[in-house]
């Protein structure tokens, strides 16, 4: 072969080798073949990272969650040390006040032995006629089934001798629990926001909160002062309120005391001839006894209507309760 020939091979080789593109290419591809494998387990470790991470999280919700629920099954809210009277740590007793028909007072019954927090049931019969036997039953079964607690149920049905609204007050024996809610039989108050007003009650135990708000004021009439009464809507109108009825409220169970045996004869002389204002009085003397001021909770109130439904209707009837 020509030795011109052989130059110009060597020269091309050289040249090819000596090329800037072809060393960038060449030292790219051995970079490249020497970080793989780091790259590789980088995108392992970050993705093993995430898995942890969002697992985690996972469990960090998990045990909030359970422990949020465990604190509302056992109705469980901090103690307030400054309070008049130790908080209620049991639930609350629902103090049903009958007076409006036998399916009003099972939809009621029903519904508050469901709640979490309600640890018993107290009816006080306020109507002429006696109950049936078929309904005592009746509602004993529906306590022992819907309530929640892990005690034994505590349900009593009041009837007294006599048609007395002073009797909703009543004392009553085998109270587990400081926190008396009370109701009147065709009020409903969703389990949630009862629960709610439960923990504000706690947080003050020596007031009465509830869902009923009112107002009373001094005006004159003919010279002579007296107190008026407004009602829902005047506490609309005015944005304010200075009294809550026993209509739906919390109150501590040492009122049932107060309000029996010493509020004045003439007033319970008057609730008696009237069968009215009871919760009027009920709101008054706690305020009265306490010089706190009611709580009032805000809440959308359920007016407890009859299912129209074949086996109401059935009930309605027969009174054959099953």
């Amino acid at each position: 072969m020509p030795m011109s020939a052989i130059i110009g091979i060597r020269d091309v080789v050289v040249d090819e080798l000596s090329s800037p593109a072809k060393q960038k290419a060449a030292n790219k591809s051995f970079h490249s073949s020497r970080w793989t494998p780091l790259l590789r387990r980088d995108r392992q470790l970050l993705a093993g990272t995430k898995v942890k991470l969002v697992l985690g999280l996972l469990i960090l919700c998990a045990t909030f969650y359970m422990t949020s629920r465990i604190s509302s099954f056992m109705c469980w809210i901090p103690d307030n040390t400054s309070a008049v009277f130790s908080p209620s740590k049991g639930g609350y007793a629902v103090l049903i006040n009958a007076r409006k028909g036998n399916l009003l007072l099972t939809q009621s019954v029903a519904h508050y032995a469901s709640c979490v927090c309600t640890d018993a049931i107290h009816v006080v019969w306020s109507e002429t006629d006696p109950p049936s036997k078929n309904l005592k039953a009746y509602l004993k079964r529906v306590v022992l089934s819907k309530l929640q607690t892990g005690l034994k149920p505590n349900f009593k049905l009041d009837i007294s001798k006599e048609v007395n609204l002073n009797n909703r007050f009543k004392p009553f024996a085998d109270l587990r629990t400081d926190a008396i809610f009370s109701v009147d039989d065709d009020v409903i108050v969703p389990c949630s926001f009862l629960d709610f007003a439960f923990s504000v009650w706690q947080s003050a135990p020596s007031a009465m909160v509830g869902f009923v708000p009112r107002m009373h004021w001094l005006d004159l009439k003919n010279g002579v002062p007296y107190h008026k009464y407004g009602g829902w809507w005047r506490v609309w109108w005015m944005g304010t309120y200075n009294m809550v009825l026993s209509r739906a409220a919390f109150f501590h169970k040492k009122y049932l005391d107060l309000y029996t045996h010493a509020m004045p004869p003439s007033i319970q002389d008057y609730i008696a001839r009237e069968r009215n204002c009871e919760d009027i009085a009920m709101s008054l003397h706690i305020a009265n006894a306490t010089g706190a001021p009611p709580i009032w909770v805000k809440a959308d109130l359920t007016k407890n209507a009859p299912l129209l439904s074949f086996k109401f209707y059935f009930l309605l009837i027969t009174g054959d309760y099953p």
